[in-house]
């Protein structure tokens, strides 16, 4: 891997840098100047159409964006990525998530291994497991089958499970279903577990080093949940706790010493590789709950969908490419138009957690304050992803994105058939609820003038209040369902974007050395918490004092 390319050195830099000053956007002007702007910034990728229309973009601009690619290389660096190349550098591991979606009859070799084939060997265990409980094969200890699957997993074991859950319930199977715990907060598995039959129960503890601390404690917790459950049933008798624990466990890890001496058959645990990040797992062996709950064909459309994007990105042009292009807007915004965080709407409440899930996937990556050979960076890198489903939204914080003093680019997602379409009287609700995505977009892009607001009788002296300057950059992503394969489009696509704003910034968007700090101080302080005098004096006077106060007041 080359050193990375000090994007503020380019030509293509330089000339953004000189545009930006005296950039004056009009988005009402640029659409009548020019009646095939929609068009010529409309895209598909897979089955998303993308219209980009209603973003702050020139062809001056786009020119420039598409040259700042090809000047830092980023052509040759997707290719290093989906090659197998050693591309985190951090932690000299290839990044190879693309490869959990390839079709079978693919070929691709890393450090000796035939991933293809190992991808399909895994897949196919996990498919042929999902069948036993699907089918009730697979049943618990008194021969009852499965109702509910408990995964438990923290960052993206259980981010992306949780989200494509709750996205694609409408293809789980009847009489199925899935939690997540993930809080070491006692409250989650409290809650998860507290009307759960533990006879129709099965647990999945995600963790590829089973030692996570949070799932591990979550998942000796549930057991003794479990265990305790069955016995006060009477459905221990005759019957070891260790048999209990084996039919009612799985694992997705890979560290099989370790699942067993928790009491999983290691022949029940499901692998991943050091190539896959936990924020780019969903489509892995971490997908598992989704498999059994929503079935293999779901999660194989699911893959499909993945690929798809992954193929449009690999094969389009800068200029067609819809990964590529909102990447580099992202570039634009961030850097050139001192925007601080992106907005993700989806007008569609199965994806209420897809916002929290590129939290993950795009500030864990690209929160980075040094390129990936170690040198600092003298530019901003990252942006705060955030967002809640319309309309939701619209009565909560739209007020800030329409004429508040900060620039919020925003992506709205929308789906042109519902899952439930239900009438209210003569009205389609789901024509009502589209209305507002429409709406919101072109109120944002071209706003609403002082002489428009006096023209509808207002007093003056409230005019300024009731202004919109317009000119707020938006993305409009729509399909016409929300499938298995186009939420997995839709994964792909902001992960491929992730990987283009990381690559332009010459940073390692696959490591997270920055989460590790707060791991390794709670361990040190939790004896402090539980009492010991002699590691609480060692603590700042802040810390100690908090520590002081938590001792005080909790209940004994």
């Amino acid at each position: 891997m080359t050193n990375p390319v000090n994007p503020t050195t380019t030509e293509a830099w330089k000339k953004l840098e000189q545009i930006a000053p005296a950039f004056s956007p009009d988005l009402r002007k640029w659409f009548e100047d020019d009646p095939q702007r929609a068009e010529k910034l409309t895209f598909d990728a897979a089955d998303l159409r993308v219209d980009l229309s209603k973003n702050l973009l020139t062809d001056e601009v786009l020119q420039a964006l598409t040259e700042l690619a090809d000047q830092v290389g980023l052509r040759e660096r997707m290719e290093a990525m989906f090659g197998g190349e050693h591309i985190n550098i951090t932690e000299d591991r290839a990044v190879l998530h693309t490869a959990l979606r390839l079709p079978k009859d693919a070929e691709l070799e890393v450090d000796g291994q035939n991933v293809v084939e190992d991808v399909h060997g895994e897949l196919e265990k996990i498919y042929a497991f999902a069948n036993k409980v699907r089918s009730g094969e697979w049943v618990g200890i008194t021969g009852k089958p499965i109702e509910t699957v408990v995964n438990i997993g923290i960052g993206g074991s259980d981010l992306g499970p949780v989200m494509a859950y709750e996205a694609l319930k409408p293809y789980a199977k009847d009489g199925l279903t899935a939690r997540y715990i993930s809080n070491i907060d006692p409250t989650d598995a409290g809650e998860k577990t507290k009307d759960l039959d533990p006879e129709t129960t099965l647990v999945i503890v995600a963790s590829k080093t089973f030692t996570t601390l949070e799932t591990l404690t979550n998942a000796r917790v549930v057991r003794e949940w479990l265990l305790n459950g069955l016995e006060k049933a009477g459905a221990l008798e005759g019957k070891s706790r260790e048999e209990a624990v084996r039919k009612h466990f799985v694992a997705v890890s890979t560290a099989l010493e370790k699942v067993e001496a928790f009491g999983i058959d290691p022949n029940n645990a499901f692998g991943f590789w050091d190539w896959v990040g936990g924020r780019y797992s969903v489509d892995s062996a971490v997908g598992t709950s989704l498999a059994v709950v929503l079935g293999p064909e779901a999660f194989d459309d699911f893959l499909s969908g993945f690929h798809a994007m992954d193929e449009h990105f690999k094969t389009q042009p800068w200029e067609a490419n819809v990964p590529a292009l909102m990447g580099l807007l992202n570039v634009w915004y961030t850097n050139f138009l001192d925007a601080h965080t992106h907005a993700v709407l989806p007008y569609s409440q199965y994806l209420h957690r897809f916002p929290a899930y590129l939290q993950q996937l795009t500030m864990e990556s690209n929160g980075k304050t040094v390129t990936w050979d170690g040198q600092s960076v003298d530019y901003h890198t990252g942006e705060v992803f955030w967002g809640e489903p319309g309309t939701n939204g619209q009565h909560a914080f739209y007020q800030l994105i329409h004429q508040g003093t900060r620039l919020i680019p925003a992506d709205f997602i929308a789906f042109a058939n519902p899952a439930w379409p239900i009438q209210d009287g003569d009205a389609d609700m789901h024509e009502l609820f589209l209305g507002n995505f429409f709406a919101q977009t072109k109120a944002l892009a071209f706003g609403k003038t002082a002489d428009e607001v006096r023209a509808e009788g207002t007093a003056e002296a409230i005019v300024p209040a009731r202004v919109f300057k317009g000119n707020k950059p938006t993305t409009s992503i729509m399909a016409p369902a929300l499938t298995p394969s186009v939420l997995g489009q839709l994964i792909a696509l902001y992960e491929h974007i992730t990987f283009v704003q990381g690559i332009v910034w010459g940073i390692d968007s696959f490591d997270q050395w920055g989460v590790e700090l707060g791991k390794v101080l709670a361990i040190e302080l939790t004896p402090a918490v539980a009492g010991d005098r002699e590691v609480l004096d060692k603590q700042d006077p802040s810390t100690q004092s908090l520590i002081s106060y938590y001792l005080e007041k909790r209940d004994k």
